[in-house]
């Protein structure tokens, strides 16, 4: 997966890191990883100030210095952002997974609760779909004033 460069060093091109000369990890820069997650600059910036991705070490001239622990931790958060996490629900699972002795019993309770949520949105949803769809029905679609969708959205 990895190629060696000229220094004896790998790169992984999926994730955009790589090892320096002696199989040491290289630093990343807070662009490389944006670019190995897919993160915006900004939304790591962000992450940084409400605390679920930690502060970087700084090098000896004040540059971030990530690692691959940034680099898995962003990508979790990613990924439960793709599920529809909440940056709360987030923070909460993070506090489980920095815990050593966490337990998969509160993981799986906090993901009911999302899952419960998330439910309740696509029943919602079926809702106003079907509430729409009969509105559109009754349109007749012909160039006349009248319509039953501006009359449904209409405060009476």
């Amino acid at each position: 997966m990895g190629t060696r460069n000229s220094r004896g060093g790998g790169h992984d091109k999926r994730t955009g890191t790589g090892t320096g000369a002696g199989g040491r990890a290289r630093a990343l820069r807070r662009v490389d990883l944006a670019r190995a997650t897919g993160c915006n600059l900004e939304t790591i910036r962000y992450y940084e100030n409400i605390g679920i991705m930690p502060d970087p070490p700084r090098t000896a001239k004040g540059y971030r210095s990530y690692d691959a622990t940034h680099l898995a931790r962003l990508g979790f958060i990613m990924r439960a952002r793709e599920l529809g996490f909440t940056l709360d629900e987030i923070r909460s699972l993070l506090a489980l997974v920095d815990r050593q002795e966490r337990s998969c019993a509160e993981v799986q309770a906090l993901a009911r609760d999302h899952l419960s949520t998330i439910s309740a949105k696509i029943a919602d949803l079926q809702r106003i779909h079907a509430v729409l769809s009969d509105t559109v029905a009754q349109c007749s679609g012909k160039d006349v004033p009248e319509c039953p969708v501006i009359d449904a959205l209409m405060p009476v």
